[in-house]
């Protein structure tokens, strides 16, 4: 047996997850033009992008795992590591190939995905200060008995009990 479906299921995962990363690229702008019904739309998109990516996965696993018992060595760890042990020059090459490019777009992915976190945490403060300038606390600022201050307050001009 060949290791066509495992290269077949990364090549899938790297293109997957490319237009993850294009998603990305995409919510940072929209963060930045603060448009929430684009966000909408591009969540909908992505959680479409995670269950493929999920889906795949599972597939390179299951591929992963034929391999292996067809190679007869069943107990290993289903990884490309062990895989690479027991293809040929030529596939061990690709697998390395597609190995490296998939590493190198999940951490693009990582730290883009950091990057519009940062921005949602910036837009979260924003939104809180905004808030607490239109909404001003009553906060008593000088020393000394609050409650009776207030109770003062409160009664008025015209006492009706006397």
């Amino acid at each position: 047996m060949s290791a066509r479906n495992i290269i077949g299921s990364l090549e899938k995962l790297i293109k997957l997850h490319k237009s993850f990363n294009q998603l990305a690229i995409k919510k940072t702008a929209i963060l930045k033009a603060n448009d929430t019904e684009a966000i909408t739309a591009l969540l909908i998109s992505e959680q479409k992008h995670i269950k493929a990516i999920s889906q795949t996965d599972k597939e390179r696993e299951r591929a992963v795992g034929e391999f292996i018992a067809a190679n007869g060595t069943v107990g290993q760890p289903a990884s490309i590591h062990t895989v690479t042990e027991l293809t040929g020059p030529e596939e061990t090459e690709v697998l390395e190939m597609l190995k490296a490019e998939l590493i190198g777009e999940v951490a693009k992915l990582k730290e883009r995905n950091g990057l519009n976190q940062q921005l949602i945490y910036q837009s979260l403060q924003f939104i809180n200060v905004s808030l607490d300038i239109l909404r001003p606390r009553n906060q008593n600022l000088n020393y000394g008995d609050s409650v009776r201050k207030t109770a003062k307050i409160g009664m008025g001009m015209f006492d009706s009990k006397a």
